[in-house]
This record gives C-alpha cells, structure tokens and sequence, in this order.
C-alpha cells in the first residue's frame, strides 16, 4: 500500500543575527523520518522542543521566511514542493491546530464551515460534518467564544473533515482537556482514519496516544529516535533506552524519571543527543548513528535495546 506521506531525512534550520549583521544557522530538526499509510494514525511523541509542531508546518509549507528545510517529502507518492503544498494545503491535506484561536472569534461558526460558499450544497455539508461529531445545526450561529472548550475543539475537526482530506495533521489536539473529553477527541480522529485518511498526531502525552495509534513515532531533540507498532509498548518490545524511559516515566509504570535534559536547538552535536543520559552510551555514540531495521521497527541507536552490550 502506497503511503499518503513520506518525510525522509527532514532537516530544518533558522538563519539569525548575531553580533550585528552576523548570520549562524540554527538547527531545530534533523535527519527527521517517518511514513503515514492510508488508515493508519501515527502519533509523533516527544517533549516541548523535540520539534513535534515544527514538523506539521514544514509539511504543511508554513515555515517563516527565515527558516530552511532539506530532506525530501512525498505526499501520495509524489514529491511535495512548495508548489504542490499550496495546492493541497486545506483541502487534500488539512490541519487541526492545537489552539481553538485558530477559530475567527468575530465570525460565526457556520461562515467558518463555508468558506465564503452560502449554497445548499456546502450548508448540508456543514451539518453532516457538525452532526458526525456531536453538533447540532445550531452550533453554526455560535461565534467561538459562546463554545466549550471540548466544542470548540469538535469545530475544527469538523471544519477539517468537511474537505475529505486525505491526511490529517493534528497538533496537540487536546490541551485543556480533561482525560474522558481528550480520549473522545481523539476517538474522532480514529474514525477519520477507519474512513481511508492518514493521520498524523502531534503531542507530548504517550499515554494518550496509544489509545488511537496504529504506530508512534518518537522524537528527541529533533530527531527520530524510533518508529514502533503502537502495540510494542505493552508488549515491551522497545528498542531505543529514551523510548523505553519515557513508556516507564507513566504514572502506572513507576513513573520512574531520568536524570539529565534534553538538549535544545544549536546544543546537538554529530553524535547522539541521547547519549549523556544514556546507560548503553560508550565513546562510538559521538560519532554518526544511522537509522536502522531493528526488531520489527526503527531504531536511530548504536546499542539497542535487546542486544548485549
């Protein structure tokens, strides 16, 4: 089955000022890699500053001036350039913000729904789309701030699902949120993918994600660390020691923390960022580490978990 998107070898930079007019680059995402498949929700798991959000609007084509992108990105199995991102961007590939401003708080639902077009055929499109998750036809003569937050939340998955995209983009769908509204979110996001989409979930709670992932993709200071069957988690089939620490930092897990920070961006040097926390890391850590096949999965690590050091 031909994936709906492709990222292979992702990197993105910024271009600042120093000391006057000196320029540095400064790297936020590297040699990032990840696959969706049409049906499948992948959800991309990592703390603030791994560069989760980052990689939606590289995707998307959203990047500021500033910014460089290298690598290359395949949607539905043609490269995406600039070009065809803004053919495809809100229509075959949509975006689902992680804050409900993205709504315009001086216009009314059911114009945000419409996009300007007032025929029958986008008004019934409308409601189906609101009905599907939970909104009467009402919700349409709200403005944004007469929402709840879960409502709110439920619009712009509608506003979304009215174009039939293809692939989904969720980023932190569900701050604010407590435990029951946040799983059914997210509920909402399974169903786009039983109906044929791609989905890809941005967010920091691991926890969370595996109740809708099909695969999760780790990051660690903008890198894909690992890309693993959502199953492997309970099943203790982990390869890489930072995914591994996150899965045993749950509450029902031991909430057992590791020492150390994460590196932020300009910190990374051309080994790997993990290594400093790392129990498994020896001196070939500071060199390259390829991303690799390992045990029914990817593993970006020299010394995985399931080898003998």
């Amino acid at each position: 089955m031909e994936p709906i998107l492709e990222v292979k070898e992702l990197s993105i930079s910024f271009t600042q000022y120093s000391r006057g007019t000196m320029q540095t680059e400064l790297p936020v995402i590297r040699s990032l890699s990840l696959t969706v498949a049409p049906g499948q929700v992948v959800a991309v798991v990592g703390s603030s500053g791994s560069g989760k959000s980052l990689l939606a609007h590289g995707i998307l084509g959203i990047l500021p001036y500033n910014s460089h992108r290298a690598g290359e990105l395949f949607f539905l199995g043609q490269p995406l350039t600039q070009e065809r991102m803004e053919q495809v961007r809100g229509k075959e590939m949509v975006l689902v913000p992680q804050g409900v401003t993205y709504l315009d708080p001086l216009m009314q639902v059911g114009p945000q729904l419409w996009k300007g077009s007032r025929d029958g055929t986008h008004r019934k499109r409308s409601r189906t789309a609101l009905a599907r998750y939970g909104l009467g036809e009402e919700v349409e003569g709200l403005y944004p701030f007469e929402l709840s937050g879960g409502m709110a939340r439920r619009v712009l998955i509608a506003t979304a699902a009215m174009e039939q995209p293809r692939l989904v983009i969720a980023d932190e769908p569900t701050p604010g949120l407590d435990a029951r509204s946040a799983r059914r979110v997210l509920g909402h996001f399974r169903e786009l993918a039983e109906g044929g989409a791609g989905v890809l979930l941005i967010t920091h709670d691991l926890e969370l994600a595996l109740t809708i992932a099909h695969r999760v993709a780790v990051f660690y200071a903008g890198e894909t660390v690992e890309e693993a069957e959502a199953s492997d988690f309970a099943e203790g089939r982990l390869r890489h020691p930072y995914t591994r620490a996150l899965w045993n930092a749950l509450p029902q897990n031991g909430f057992t923390p590791i020492p150390g920070t994460q590196p932020g961006p300009g910190e990374v040097g051309e080994g790997c960022p993990f290594a400093p926390r790392c129990p498994r890391q020896g001196p070939e850590c500071l060199g390259k580490v390829p991303y690799m096949e390992w045990n029914g999965g990817r593993v970006r690590c020299l010394h995985p978990e399931g080898e003998t050091v």
